[in-house]
């Protein structure tokens, strides 16, 4: 019995948490590490499999492959630093690109029905790669002084407000930024996941009750909640490298 004594099991935080699998050394390994550790291997995998023996004449996993590779290069790094500052840039866009989509798609996935990035120590890491990567840029393209300027947006045409202008931009840039970065990707994967959970668990128990109609309007839902989380996952994916890329266009400007 649930806490208000009408028997459903509403989902809540403890949808989040997962017993270990396994206890090595202390550490503990669990499903959500296991989820994230097969991302990997499949992104490394499928790229390794469609790009280790290219053909002039692509197959059709090469061809997936390339159009996906290229999607992200044209139409996100190219699009925001330009051909030539952004093609080194490219290999860890797309596999930023694609570790955090698969990690988004568990959530849909049978078995596995679980997005990684809800659990914001990935996305945290993510985000401050990235933004370890913007302040690498950003020091050795300008100097200390330069990297000063950039961070703070100093503007002396800004004038008495400068001073405020340049603590808040501070703290916007060096705390704020890669915080709204993570959260933006987390919170979009865990309330989604939250959404779909009830549905699901409510048809499951409507359908045992004599709500049965009921029933059929919440297995509508979960599945309109999925195509909708099929959509959502790959857009978070495209703005958190687009974000991203533009962090980088940002450490690459010129300010005076």
């Amino acid at each position: 019995m649930s806490d208000n004594g009408c028997g459903f099991p509403a989902p809540g935080l403890h949808s989040f948490l997962f017993k270990p699998i396994a206890t090595v050394g202390g550490f503990e390994f669990n499903k959500v590490m296991l989820l994230a550790l097969i991302t990997t291997l499949v992104v490394v995998s499928f790229f390794w499999a469609a790009f280790g023996k290219a053909k002039v004449v692509p197959g059709k996993l090469q061809m997936v492959a390339e159009a996906g590779y290229d999607f992200v290069r044209r139409g996100i790094v190219y699009e925001t630093l330009g051909k030539r500052e952004g093609e080194k840039y490219v290999p860890f866009m797309v596999s930023l690109f694609f570790f955090i989509w698969i990690m988004n798609i568990w959530s849909v996935i049978p078995l596995a029905q679980f997005p990684v990035s809800s659990i914001i120590a990935f996305p945290m890491v993510l985000a401050a790669i990235v933004w370890i990567m913007w302040v690498s840029v950003t020091f050795k393209r300008h100097g200390f002084v330069g990297f000063f300027k950039n961070i703070t947006g100093y503007d002396k045409s800004l004038g008495a407000v400068l001073p405020l202008v340049m603590v808040i931009e501070f703290f916007s840039n060096l705390l704020v930024r890669p915080f709204t970065h993570a959260v933006r990707l987390f919170a979009n994967m865990f309330a989604g996941h939250l959404m779909l959970v009830m549905f699901t668990v409510a048809s499951w128990y409507l359908l045992n009750s004599w709500m049965i109609p009921a029933a059929g309007v919440s297995f509508l839902m979960t599945m309109v909640m999925i195509l909708f989380e099929l959509f959502v996952q790959a857009v978070q994916a495209y703005v958190f490298v687009l974000l991203a890329c533009s962090y980088l266009q940002g450490a690459m400007a010129e300010h005076h």
